[in-house]
């Protein structure tokens, strides 16, 4: 997965697109009275879509959350153990988890 790291806006950057923003006629601000009239989408979406459509405009995205949690640990491996992990491709880290899993049960620690 490719994560890019974005750099900090400079000062220069930042008075730019100020400047870009303020001289921008559809992109004025909103008075108090106006931020006083604004609602959250899941009051609003259910008016304008439908209670079936906004049902699933506001379903959360991406994987369902696991009910068997994970703890994210900083371990050394021998480098050859890595690279015969490693080599079977995807799902590495798994198989790896799943043979400490079975030593451990075999071992009377589970």
């Amino acid at each position: 997965m490719n994560r890019r790291i974005s750099k900090p806006v400079t000062e220069e950057e930042d008075a730019r697109i100020s400047r870009t923003a303020a001289a921008d006629p559809d992109a004025r601000e909103l008075t108090d009275a106006e931020l006083d009239e604004l609602r959250p989408a899941h009051e609003m979406l259910p008016m304008i879509f439908g209670q079936d459509n906004a049902e699933q405009l506001m379903r959360r995205r991406g994987r369902p959350a696991s009910p068997v949690t994970k703890e994210l640990v900083s371990v050394r491996y021998d480098r050859d153990v890595l690279e015969a992990f490693r080599a079977g491709g995807e799902g590495w880290q798994s198989r790896m988890n799943t043979a400490l899993r079975e030593w451990a049960a075999e071992h009377g620690m589970l």
